[in-house]
């Protein structure tokens, strides 16, 4: 699959641009463990121009995660094309912009998904920032606003004659946010459009490698995304490398050890100290060891999961943390 002039190999599997999640070390990690494309967390266009310190922090890229994509969302034509210019500085390889993002704060106030309720707008702004950068510009975006209005695939028509050169979907509508599942069907009814040229992109419940294998296999898409698996389990791009490898019979890497994924995940937690404090990288870290599948269906694990979410420090998370490795290494023999 290529974007522009770059060539993502066949099959790729990008990190999905998150809040609070996509910050540099942690996609370093998931391009280590199998990922072919990173996205940085969302970067707001005005918050951007005001040159707000926690959001310019977000424009920051290690040389070995690349290739790299910073997302920027708004809703005014001046401000994403004023931001667009800032990001393309810092030159990352691609700049994508968020059309997708659900949430209240975004989508209630006509950024994001709530962009889907005003198309012309999308189209200008789309349009604005394509002409005034030189770097590949992509999209993110979801199926419509609502059941009734599933306005994919027309839309990712008028998006590319704006000049993006490729475009990622969401297989839920704004009005399901992360409810339901994923309508791939959908997804591939974009695909199968013969007016669409630009690579697709599909996102929503690819959780293991089956489900990327699936993807490819059954709806045709030319690369994934995946986003809420990877919390606490950046390892998941090693399962689905493992099996795209399997499905096209390749040498399969190996899988990780319970010692491997847990040094992923203090790996995470010593990088988030050192990137912001130790209150604050610890708080960080907690939605990551929350959500890991890691510690998913073992017996008695209440008592250690909460104290491994209130450990308020390192040593003290770490010896909550071995605590938990031994029990995960029980529950698998």
């Amino acid at each position: 699959m290529r974007i522009g002039n770059l060539d993502l190999g066949e099959r790729p599997v990008a990190l999905a641009p998150m809040e609070d999640v996509t910050d540099a070390s942690f996609r370093l990690i998931c391009k280590e463990l199998g990922a072919d494309m990173t996205y940085s967390e969302f970067v707001s266009a005005d918050a951007l121009i005001r040159n707000i310190a926690a959001t310019t922090r977000k424009l920051e890229i290690h040389p070995e995660e690349r290739p790299t994509a910073i997302q920027i969302y708004g809703r005014d034509v001046d401000s994403m094309v004023e931001a667009a210019k800032i990001v393309e500085q810092a030159r990352p390889d691609i700049i994508d912009i968020n059309f997708g993002c659900p949430v209240k704060k975004v989508a209630g106030k006509g950024a994001g998904a709530g962009m889907l309720r005003d198309i012309p707008k999308m189209l200008e702004i789309t349009r604005a920032v394509v002409r005034a950068v030189s770097l590949p510009v992509t999209l993110k975006t979801r199926l419509g606003w609502d059941h009734d209005h599933r306005i994919i695939v027309e839309l990712a028509e008028q998006l590319q004659d704006c000049g993006i050169a490729a475009l990622t979907v969401h297989g839920r509508t704004r009005s399901q946010m992360y409810t339901g599942t994923a309508d791939w069907e959908m997804i591939a009814r974009v695909k199968e459009n013969p007016r669409l040229h630009i690579p697709l992109i599909g996102n929503g419940d690819i959780c293991t490698g089956d489900d990327a294998v699936r993807a490819f296999r059954h709806y045709g898409v030319d690369g994934i995304m995946v986003g809420r698996a990877s919390i606490g389990a950046p390892w998941v791009f090693r399962d689905i490398r493992r099996a795209l490898a399997a499905d096209a019979g390749d040498t399969v890497p190996p899988e990780l050890t319970v010692a491997e994924k847990m040094a992923c995940l203090r790996r995470q937690i010593a990088e988030s100290i050192d990137r912001i404090d130790e209150y604050r990288g610890i708080l960080h870290i907690r939605r990551h060891l929350a959500a890991s599948h890691l510690f998913k269906g073992i017996p008695d694990f209440r008592a250690t999961r909460i104290a491994m979410l209130q450990a308020p420090t390192p040593a003290e998370l770490d010896d909550v943390l071995r605590r938990a490795e031994e029990m995960v290494r029980n529950a698998k023999l």
